[in-house]
């Protein structure tokens, strides 16, 4: 039995081919011991009365996922933070904290989505501060949809400009901030994506090993992480579909 980990899928109406793979990939998770899903499952989530194509499509697959007894877990993206509890309802899903400890075949864990490590971009930390605020999220989930994906349209755009104009470098997860985060959590493993850098890094300290498992996108990589007894391992998606 083995643990399935994705993040990064941006499923959108324009990708019709990573739908039609993520519904293969639920498909093969059957029987497995959990299928986890570390953000940014959509493109874009503008709340949980988002009715864009595919959204229904996807959360028909997520929910006869979990009726067949397959523990199924969503930790929020920036690209679907606003991820609700009726989406959780309608999927059967479990919702993660933004910090999730757990142990997985006796080895210390913590998941993340990952931007939360990239600390040396602090342009994007401020906004996503804002975007997160309680306060701000209640007032944009009560404005008409029409609204919201106007607004969102104008962020993206903005957003975009904003990425290319940065260095690579910056956008990554910075060693000391991993470093912290793992020591504050007492772990010996952390999984996460959004950095679309797919790699396991490993490292020795206190006398112990370290690893951190980073899944890959699926505009690309299309990288996804299998975890049992014997330790962690990346594998191509279309391998495992």
């Amino acid at each position: 039995m083995a643990l399935l980990f994705v993040s990064d899928l941006h499923l959108a109406a324009e990708r019709p081919a990573q739908i039609d793979a993520f519904e293969r990939l639920l498909d093969a998770a059957r029987g497995s011991d959990g299928l986890y899903i570390l953000g940014d499952l959509f493109e874009l989530w503008l709340g949980d009365d988002d009715d864009t194509k595919p959204h229904d499509r996807v959360i028909t697959a997520l929910a006869r996922l979990a009726a067949s007894g397959t523990p199924v877990a969503v930790q929020h993206g920036n690209r679907d933070f606003l991820l609700g509890a009726r989406f959780a309802h309608l999927t059967g899903a479990k919702l993660l904290p933004e910090y999730h400890r757990d142990e997985f075949y006796g080895v210390p864990t913590l998941l993340m989505h990952g931007d939360l490590l990239c600390t040396r971009d602090v342009a994007y930390q401020e906004f996503r501060r804002e975007v997160r605020d309680p306060r701000f999220c209640q007032q944009f989930l009560a404005q008409p949809l029409t609204a919201r994906r106007a607004y969102a349209s104008e962020v993206r755009a903005g957003a975009l400009a904003a990425v290319n104009a940065k260095d690579e470098a910056i956008m990554d997860v910075d060693p000391e901030t991993v470093d912290r985060v793992m020591a504050q959590y007492r772990v010996m493993r952390l999984i996460h994506g959004h950095t679309h850098r797919p790699h396991i890094h490993e490292s020795f300290g206190d006398g112990r090993f370290y690893e951190r498992v980073v899944l890959g996108d699926w505009y690309e990589s299309g990288r996804m992480a299998i975890i049992d007894s014997s330790g962690a391992r990346l594998i191509p998606v279309a391998s495992f579909i």
